[in-house]
C-alpha cells in the first residue's frame, strides 16, 4: 500500500482554502444578483449560514458550493457566470460551473434545479428559489426548505448537517409534524440516535 507524501501542516493553508471557497461563493452569487437571476444557496454553505446565526463555533465548512436555480434560467446563468471566471460544464449528470480554465469538480459551483428531483430516486423535489431569504451577501434557502432537502438526500454528510442544526437548536422534535412521513421518519431516526 503506497501513501502519498504529505507536506507539513500549515494552518494558513486551511484558512486559505476557506477564503477561496467564500470568494468563489461571493463571486458566483454577485454575478447572479447583478444579472437579476433568481437563485438560492443550498447545501452545506446554507447550513453553515443558518448554524452561524446561532453559534459561530458550531459552523462546519464544506468544499461544495450548491446553488439552486430554475432550469429556465440556466442559459442566463451561463452568460452571467462566464464573465466572472466560471466555465459551464455538464458531466456525469451534474451541471456545474468550474472555477477558471483549470477548475476542478471539487472546486466547482454545482447547480441544482428548483422544483426538480436532484436524483431520480428521491421522493421530494428541490425547493423553489422563492423559498429563500436575503442574507448579508447572498440569498440562502429558508430553514424549512433546507431541512427538507437535507432529509430528502439523507447521505452521511446530510445527516451530519442535520445533526449540527439540531445541536444548535434550529430544529427539534416539533418539526416531525411539519414533514411528510418519510422525512419525519428520518428526522426521528436522527433524534433517536444523535451519536450515530
Amino acid at each position: 500500500m503506497s501513501t502519498k507524501a504529505l507536506g507539513p501542516f500549515a494552518l494558513e493553508r486551511v484558512f486559505r482554502a476557506v477564503d477561496k471557497l467564500h470568494e468563489r461563493l461571493r463571486r458566483a452569487t454577485r454575478a447572479l444578483d447583478e444579472a437579476g437571476i433568481p437563485y438560492a444557496v443550498a447545501g452545506g454553505n446554507a447550513v453553515a449560514n443558518w448554524v452561524s446565526r446561532v453559534d459561530e463555533a458550531a459552523v462546519r465548512f464544506t468544499q461544495d458550493i450548491d446553488i439552486l436555480i430554475r432550469r429556465a434560467d440556466l442559459e442566463a446563468a451561463i452568460a452571467a457566470l462566464e464573465p466572472a471566471g466560471f466555465r459551464y460544464r455538464h458531466a456525469a449528470g451534474v451541471h456545474m460551473f468550474l472555477d477558471g480554465p483549470d477548475g476542478r469538480f471539487r472546486d466547482a459551483v454545482h447547480v441544482l434545479f428548483a422544483g426538480e428531483k436532484v436524483r431520480a430516486e428521491y421522493t421530494q423535489p428541490a425547493a423553489d428559489v422563492d423559498d429563500s431569504e436575503r442574507g448579508n451577501e447572498y440569498r440562502v434557502l429558508s430553514l424549512e426548505a433546507l431541512v427538507r432537502m437535507k432529509l430528502t438526500s439523507f447521505r452521511r454528510k446530510d445527516q451530519v448537517h442535520l445533526l449540527d442544526m439540531l445541536d444548535v437548536g434550529l430544529m427539534d422534535a416539533g418539526w416531525i409534524d411539519r414533514l411528510p412521513p418519510e422525512l419525519a421518519d428520518r428526522l426521528q431516526e436522527l433524534l433517536d440516535t444523535p451519536d450515530g
